[in-house]
């Protein structure tokens, strides 16, 4: 008898789905992350030698290192919500692929703008690395003990990524800036290729088209708030900033508008109606308010007032970063005893007592006065790094993890595009590089302060 044709539509529908491997999902879905992030820590520690090579300005610096953050924020949240809807590995493998491709073409940028738009691009791949990473996950750890675990490694390479980029970049930058975005493209690509052999598709589709209005308007209302934050170093009452603020604002009711009115919204507006989807997004934001605001520019500030080399500043930031990784891959023996709410409170404290112990370092000259700040900041870190991919898949229905990662993430990196421009109109507006420095410190310890009251405030549930 004649085999049956498997080419036939019958016979593929009646071909079983590829089987789950956990192991393998968060193998491949953390390597991803953390490619990411590298990426987009990449610049922290060659801000100097990247600006001096495009020509770029102080007042313009701002746009090198905000590139990345702005696609992630601009895309997160549509990004989570086509992986829902379309398939989680086809989102998570395309934005791998584009991760690679635009982070190689980073490398061959020849100025301010194509280097920015570059990283922009980089930020648009990463948002669907990262929003479909964790709606991977939750299909792969379908009970609450297997997702506490997978959800603390996968927060553990977000720390990790943040702690080796530096290295990556402040290595190869004593050969050349660009050699750092060859290199991390390359990994890219690597990880795109194993993907495509370990991860099962997955997804809860709720049917309709992609919200690309929704995107659109709020993509240009985060470059509005950006642009104002950037260009407010040179005044703040000027009527270019007041413009793009109010053009911001103008945007995000659009925004709303056009949410209220799509069949298939980038968030669902019945989430906001939520205290645990609310603690979310306000963690993700004060932490990159913050923590990433703050750390973004402070390796650059060393370089141009301590003297530092590039490796030296990253080797000094390890500090931080590695316990930040160690404290986060440890954070899961807390599920149980501290909730992720107590423990995003903990986070934001440590972190605020912290940089204010770093305070009259860059004064003084002296970066061993730095040492004990970041210690007692690098763990706070890694709780925030910990708890907040778990407050996000918890918010909501598991079967909109995706979106809910995407909308904590979102907010996450709308603090850190608010934060990086306050931090650099802060430092360099002020009469001392020391002076501006201890300012933006205390302001980030307030922020930090402000974020732990937050999750007090918010209740477990409804």
């Amino acid at each position: 008898m004649t085999p049956p044709d498997v080419t036939t539509p019958a016979a593929r529908q009646a071909v079983p789905p590829a089987p789950v491997r956990p192991g393998a999902t968060l193998a491949v879905t953390s390597a991803a992350t953390a490619v990411a992030l590298m990426t987009y820590t990449a610049p922290m520690v060659t801000l100097p030698a990247t600006a001096a090579s495009l020509h770029t300005p102080l007042s313009a610096q701002a746009w090198l290192l905000n590139g990345t953050p702005l696609g992630l924020a601009a895309l997160l949240l549509v990004a989570g919500s086509l992986a829902d809807d379309h398939g989680r590995r086809r989102v998570f493998l395309g934005g791998t692929l584009a991760l690679g491709l635009t982070t190689a073409l980073g490398a061959l940028a020849s100025s301010t703008w194509l280097f920015t738009l570059s990283r922009i691009a980089q930020g648009a791949a990463s948002a669907a690395v990262l929003a479909s990473s964790l709606g991977l996950l939750v299909h792969a750890y379908p009970t609450a003990a297997g997702r506490v675990r997978a959800t603390g490694v996968w927060g553990a390479f977000v720390s990790g990524g943040i702690a080796t980029g530096p290295l990556v970049a402040g290595a190869l930058a004593t050969w050349d800036w660009r050699a750092a975005y060859a290199v991390l493209g390359a990994a890219a690509l690597l990880v795109a290729l194993l993907g495509t052999r370990t991860l099962s598709e997955s997804r809860a589709p709720r049917g309709g088209r992609p919200d690309m209005a929704g995107a659109l308007t709020f993509g240009a209302a985060l470059v509005s708030l950006v642009a104002a934050l950037t260009l407010g170093r040179d005044g703040w009452l000027r009527a270019p900033v007041g413009l793009l603020v109010a053009a911001a604002a103008l945007l995000v009711l659009v925004f709303v508008l056009v949410e209220r009115r799509a069949a298939t919204p980038m968030i669902d507006p019945g989430l906001l109606r939520r205290a645990p989807f609310l603690a979310s997004s306000a963690g993700g934001l004060f932490t990159g308010l913050a923590v990433i605001g703050l750390f973004s520019f402070l390796p650059a500030i060393l370089q141009q007032s301590l003297g530092m080399s590039a490796m030296n500043t990253a080797w000094l930031f390890l500090l931080w970063s590695g316990l930040s990784f160690a404290v986060a891959l440890q954070a899961r023996r807390l599920a149980g005893r501290v909730s992720p709410r107590h423990q995003l409170a903990l986070g934001f404290a440590l972190h605020a007592a912290g940089v204010l112990a770093m305070l009259g370092a860059i004064g003084a000259g002296s970066w061993t006065r730095l040492l004990p700040g970041l210690v007692v900041a690098g763990v706070g870190s890694g709780l925030l790094n910990a708890a907040l991919p778990l407050v996000a898949v918890e918010s909501v229905p598991a079967a909109r993890a995706a979106m809910g990662s995407g909308a904590n993430q979102t907010f996450r990196y709308i603090g850190s595009c608010a934060g990086v421009a306050l931090t650099i109109a802060i430092v360099t507006s002020s009469d001392t590089p020391a002076r501006g420095t201890d300012l933006a410190l205390a302001v980030s310890a307030g922020l930090a302060a402000a974020g732990a009251l937050g999750m007090l405030v918010f209740r477990e549930r409804v």
